[in-house]
């Protein structure tokens, strides 16, 4: 395919490499920051560069990245989908599930290919731990727990994210749409949501830790805590089933090197049989993600991790936003 790059930021240039690597065409990038954009073209064979974004949809493109900051990711991924371009769009889409519906109806009305950027899925750790449970060796599954944070930096409350305006949250669209998200995709839909949003040190009018249960009907419970507070890098996962546990440690890079630690129980219950897989290579899940969108293109079907999804997850955000407690 030939694609078009909206925003040049760390994300857009991992998305540049990846479209690249699969042997797809950069053939127009945009950003505001002409420097960014043409580091992005610098990698890119020779890319068309340009200031704004409208002027990448002009291209001649077959598929658009939208990699922007949150306020422009539905108004973008709407108009690049009316022009009849797939689109691989940054979680969360949007910055609540209303603004994320026009989206949705251009989508469809155009039938064009909407993904949003949640990578996480891809993650090899995780896509092995999908394959376990959907093997049916974990036994019906209880419960999943997840963790997930960094610690910001020197004048992190001067950056976007931390302008409700701009980014429509704190931590808990940030970080926290990664939990839900994999939660959801484990568990499925989320009736029932409570939720606490703190402010415990950076000065910003916005969250920076979330704590969540969500609860599917049948009784299972997802409780995740994302965090702005988190002083070293973390993540980790957690699922657990009747028959065993499995464990997601890492991302790579200053989150640890990527495992995932199966915990199978025994007949006998006790100490459970324990098997190790780690993965210490190049974080490899946007290679993963933009081929499954390739491949949604060319097969006519749903992405893994689409508008759908993210607006589930908006509105389970939406839910904790508006009451704090549901």
């Amino acid at each position: 395919m030939k694609i078009g790059i909206i925003g040049c930021g760390r994300i857009g240039q991992k998305r540049v490499k990846s479209a690249m690597a699969q042997g797809h065409t950069v053939v127009a990038v945009a950003d505001l920051d002409q420097a960014r954009a043409q580091a992005c073209a610098a990698v890119s064979d020779g890319a068309k560069v340009f200031k704004h974004w409208q002027d990448v949809l002009a291209a001649a493109a077959d598929a658009t990245v939208v990699a922007t900051t949150h306020d422009m990711l539905a108004p973008i991924t709407r108009v690049a989908a009316e022009a009849g371009r797939h689109v691989i769009v940054e979680k969360p889409a949007a910055r609540s599930a209303d603004e994320l519906l026009p989206v949705i109806a251009a989508a469809e009305r155009k039938k064009v290919v909407v993904k949003v950027g949640f990578n996480h899925r891809f993650h090899p750790a995780v896509l092995k731990a999908r394959e376990i449970v959907d093997s049916g060796a974990l036994g019906p599954l209880l419960y999943v727990r997840g963790r997930y944070g960094h610690g910001g930096r020197r004048s992190y409350e001067e950056e976007w994210r931390c302008k409700p305006e701009i980014s429509g949250g704190g931590e808990l669209i940030d970080q926290g749409s990664h939990l839900i998200d994999l939660s959801r995709w484990f568990l499925g839909e989320f009736p029932h949501v409570f939720g606490v949003v703190s402010t415990y040190f950076w000065n910003i009018p916005v969250d920076d830790n979330c704590f969540l249960g969500l609860k599917t009907d049948a009784g299972q419970i997802a409780w995740l805590h994302a965090s702005w507070t988190e002083w070293k890098n973390l993540f980790c996962f957690e699922i657990f089933g009747r028959d065993g546990k499995l464990q997601v440690d890492g991302l790579g890079g200053s989150y640890g090197i990527e495992r995932l630690s199966y915990y199978r129980m025994l007949s006998g219950m006790g100490p459970p049989e324990t098997t190790i897989w780690e993965y210490p290579f190049a974080d490899r899940s946007w290679d993963l993600e933009f081929a499954d969108f390739a491949q949604a293109v060319a097969e006519k079907r749903r992405p893994t991790g689409d508008l759908y999804d993210a607006k589930a997850n908006l509105d389970i955000i939406k839910a904790v936003y508006s009451r704090d407690r549901l």
